[in-house]
């Protein structure tokens, strides 16, 4: 699928990728669910990617508001910066530890269903006008939603594929 260039497009490429993610974690049933990876990986079992989906999502809200409201959001997060991104990733998987597979799916819906929400609230040129907002720097909101949502959810699709395919062997 193409990278959207338009709001119809990245609505379309959120629900459709968002609808295979809830395809594979149903194929997973509870057992896969739960399973660890037999492979390896940073993240270890589904919670892990979902938890990691949810936590860039909040990222993204968070840079939105801080950012629509005139600030300038430390991108990807404080601490951080672009080339710190596998140190920031390794913190994501040790916060959601603690965070049940049930919580992690909750907080993962809700948060997708927030950025629709932004989505619908901004025309073409707004999403994918370069620099349209001071905020995004050199990029478009569009480009920073569309690696927020589909562009993650089809990364953890592949990965949970990954997963599903190792339980089916002997």
């Amino acid at each position: 699928m193409p990278r959207p260039a338009t709001k119809q497009e990245l609505l379309n490429a959120m629900q459709s990728e968002r609808q295979q993610l809830t395809r594979v974690l149903r194929q997973l049933g509870p057992h896969g669910q739960s399973a660890p990876f037999g492979f390896a990986h940073r993240d270890r079992c589904v919670r892990d990617v979902l938890g990691h989906l949810a936590a860039w999502q909040q990222l993204f809200l968070s840079w939105y508001r801080l950012g629509m409201a005139g600030g300038d959001p430390q991108m990807p997060a404080n601490g951080h910066s672009w080339k710190t991104t596998p140190a920031l990733n390794a913190q994501i998987l040790t916060d959601c530890q603690s965070v049940t597979l049930a919580r992690t799916r909750r907080r993962l819906t809700d948060r997708h269903r927030r950025i629709r929400e932004i989505v619908r609230q901004h025309s073409d040129a707004e999403l994918f006008t370069k620099r349209h907002y001071h905020w995004t720097g050199s990029t478009s909101l569009g480009s920073y939603i569309v690696s927020a949502t589909s562009a993650h959810d089809r990364w953890a699709v592949r990965l949970l594929q990954r997963h599903w395919q190792d339980l089916q062997e002997p």
